[in-house]
């Protein structure tokens, strides 16, 4: 197999990722990283820094993992499937597999004898189509571009998520204030100047309910009618029975 590699490069829209990943980490097997030639490991470095990733060594058991947007993602990468333990190998990734959500086995099949070979053992295994997905690659560097590419790709697509969830909860409170104007403007006399000083220093309309007049007015800049009234509403029948929310 070829060892000349190409300079390394950054992934389609570097800015993109180099500004959203800035705290991106790659994890190296250390035991991976001994099994490889300088070269590799030299593009490996750079390519990663070029992308914005901070790489470590550790002794860890799949050969990458990358955190990227708040999401763990791993990865084997075989670099010569020729001669392979394959009975190992998949017992490894069924090992694996049941350990990490995200996981790909990614592997470097240069001729269609080795592909062949690759499809023939994965049959013969009985993997289950996508758990894990397996990824077959021509050459080294597309196999570990690949790899960066899907963990950037799960990276950003857990932070759309995480913006989703954030603008639900957005549109959930936005909704809940304008319920608690609807009824504390009920309140005769409650503008909503008054119903959100109400509602920045008392809080909750349970809490008003249980506030005394004297409160109302050390808490905020209400009048003494208003704060009277407000009190009254939440006591007092001919009150909070007359008033009707629109």
């Amino acid at each position: 197999m070829s060892r000349g590699f190409r300079d390394s490069t950054p992934i389609s829209n570097p800015t993109s990722l180099s500004t959203s990943c800035r705290s991106g980490v790659c994890m190296m097997s250390s035991t991976w990283r001994d099994e490889q030639h300088p070269s590799f490991l030299s593009f490996i470095s750079c390519f990663l820094n070029e992308n914005s990733f901070r790489l470590n060594i550790v002794p860890i058991s799949p050969d990458f993992i990358f955190n990227c947007g708040g999401l763990s993602v791993a990865f084997m990468f075989v670099t010569n499937w020729a001669g392979i333990d394959t009975a190992s190998f998949f017992r490894k990734v069924q090992k694996l597999k049941e350990q990490f959500a995200n996981f790909y086995v990614v592997i470097t099949v240069p001729t269609k004898e080795q592909n062949d070979s690759l499809i023939y053992s994965y049959i013969k295994y009985g993997m289950q189509l996508g758990r894990p997905t397996f990824i077959p690659v021509r050459d080294l560097e597309m196999g570990f571009e690949k790899i960066v590419k899907i963990a950037h790709a799960r990276g950003a697509c857990k932070r759309q998520d995480a913006l989703a969830k954030i603008k639900a909860e957005k549109e959930k409170s936005v909704q809940a204030m304008e319920i608690y104007l609807q009824v504390v403007t009920s309140i005769p006399g409650v503008n909503s100047h008054d119903a959100n000083v109400l509602n920045q220093t008392i809080g909750s309309i349970e809490a008003i309910a249980k506030s005394s007049k004297e409160y109302i007015l050390e808490s905020t800049d209400l009048s003494p009618t208003t704060a009277e009234t407000i009190t009254r509403f939440f006591r007092d029948p001919k009150f909070y029975l007359a008033p009707k929310i629109g």
